[in-house]
């Protein structure tokens, strides 16, 4: 069997930028055990799989695997998948995905990018016994949505930047996100993040933490749109903006591979 694969840098405006995702429709599931098989294969942050949805609610059905699990939401992805779906066809504008635990969500053209809709996750203070320690870091404001996120926000970008985290122990603090930000340079906000739990150690650019990120940065800074640099090794900018319980996120995509795979 040979399913089609695509292999798409979101959140770049060039190759070697962003995050990488595999994109690859098929014409039903597969058995669970072998979506899993092929995103360890692909060995990618993320491999999104997409089939016709039947049930009218939406275009397609979207599900995302990670390496070493399936993921109840991921944002690179899914604008990787409404890319994928775009350019294949010219004429249409948007195109919305049904996902088992993240809802329906939309990509639309916006110029030669995307705009994407996301749920809003608004954090909230709490503490997470050895996180900071975990990250190699005395001091910082932790909080948490409790879809699997924690955010620890530092006094500024340096400080993200030398991050150094023993990733051994953030993971066993359990399956979680893990979001570290602080205001920004030459954008409003930068932030790192990791998911050794997930297979992750270090994510390059990461839509869901832009789920929680947009709800906390619009409160503090007091405005709904913003924009973010994500500085992990390959980077991604992000444009941000809260409208009422989702968040809209702005990017564009680069298609680096198209071929099969070989089942």
């Amino acid at each position: 069997m040979k399913l089609p694969f695509v292999q798409i840098d979101a959140f770049a405006d060039r190759p070697f930028t962003g995050n990488q995702a595999a994109v690859m429709p098929l014409d039903a599931w597969l058995d669970d055990a072998v979506l899993q098989a092929i995103a360890e294969e692909n060995n990618l942050a993320e491999t999104a799989f997409i089939i016709p949805d039947a049930s009218g609610a939406a275009d397609y059905e979207l599900r995302w695997f990670t390496p070493a699990v399936e993921v109840a939401l991921c944002g690179h992805a899914t604008l990787a998948s409404g890319h994928y779906v775009l350019t294949g066809d010219p004429a249409l504008e948007r195109v919305t995905f049904r996902t088992r635990k993240a809802g329906i969500l939309e990509v639309t053209r916006e110029g030669d990018g995307y705009a994407m809709a996301l749920p809003a996750y608004p954090p909230e203070p709490t503490e997470v016994p050895g996180l900071l320690a975990a990250l190699g870091v005395t001091s910082g404001e932790v909080l948490r949505h409790a879809n699997g996120y924690d955010l620890v926000v530092l006094d500024n970008a340096e400080a993200v930047l030398a991050l150094q985290p023993d990733f051994k122990a953030l993971a066993a603090i359990g399956d979680t996100l893990n979001i570290v930000t602080a205001p920004g340079s030459e954008t409003d906000v930068v932030s790192r993040v990791f998911a050794p739990a997930a297979g992750i150690d270090e994510d390059p650019v990461t839509g869901s933490a832009h789920s929680v990120l947009t709800p906390y940065w619009a409160a503090r800074l007091g405005r709904e749109r913003f924009t973010a640099f994500q500085a992990s090794k390959r980077g991604g900018h992000v444009g941000c903006e809260l409208a009422g319980d989702r968040v809209v996120l702005r990017g564009k995509c680069v298609t680096v591979i198209e071929g099969s795979f070989s089942l």
